[in-house]
């Protein structure tokens, strides 16, 4: 199992393991249902609409991972860096650094 130092060093490690454009797509959509679960959560003031935004974030996620990159989620091994990953990745496919 690598070992990263520093959250810079495995972002390249991340993007290495979400080359497949359909696999990124998925994280996208997953991380807008995240999102508007977590708004739910904080309008409602119903903390269980935050499960639903971890379900829905990982769910696609995860259907990206095993149908399309054919790997093992970060997740398993990088928890920290691997849910930063999701965010800055969000944040790079909205900025145009990413192809969506």
């Amino acid at each position: 199992m690598a070992r990263f130092a520093s959250f810079r060093e495995f972002y390249p490690f991340y993007l290495d393991e979400h080359s497949n454009r359909t696999s990124r797509r998925l994280h996208f959509i997953g991380s807008c249902g995240a999102l508007a679960f977590a708004v739910a959560a904080v309008a409602s003031g119903n903390a269980w609409w935050l499960l639903a935004a971890l379900t829905c974030g990982y769910a696609f996620a995860w259907v990206g991972h095993f149908f399309f990159e054919k790997n093992r989620p970060a997740t398993f091994r990088h928890p920290l860096y691997s849910f930063a990953g999701d965010w800055v990745m969000f944040k790079d496919i909205l900025t145009g650094r990413i192809p969506f």
